[in-house]
């Protein structure tokens, strides 16, 4: 009776320790683990519906736009922005499409708690499409 008492408290420690529901791999997000960014933000709509995320991975390298929509327009670039009004900016080029998943090359020692706004600007219109404030 000892005996079927220990292989059953054996059996119910083993069953609540191999429970697949670890707090730790709850609580990381499955992009984060595959993808890992120092830096993120959602796109807001300036003067065009924008949506998506930019990303910037921890290289501090590449600047990835994920379900990236916004309008199509006249000399359309991406900027990494000190604001929303572009007062300050570094270009990253020209937008390289108005619906998808998109990288960009970052340029080396840039300080993104400076330049914290990735902007579609319109050239031709000095318009702000939409932006992501990177935190």
């Amino acid at each position: 009776m000892k005996i079927l008492f220990v292989l059953l408290l054996a059996l119910i420690s083993f069953q609540s320790c191999s429970s697949s529901d670890s707090p730790m791999m709850e609580d990381m997000d499955n992009d984060t683990m595959m993808n890992p960014t120092v830096f993120k933000g959602d796109f807001v709509s300036g003067a065009h519906t924008t949506s998506g995320k930019a990303t910037i991975n921890t290289a501090k390298t590449i600047l990835s736009f994920t379900n990236f929509k916004t309008d199509n327009g006249p000399l359309l670039e991406v900027y990494l922005a000190t604001d929303s009004s572009a007062s300050s900016y570094i270009t990253l080029g020209a937008l390289k499409g108005v619906d998808g998943n998109y990288e960009y090359a970052l340029p080396a020692n840039v300080d993104f708690t400076k330049y914290n706004h990735v902007i579609v600007w319109c050239v031709t219109f000095s318009v702000n499409f939409g932006y992501a404030v990177l935190k």
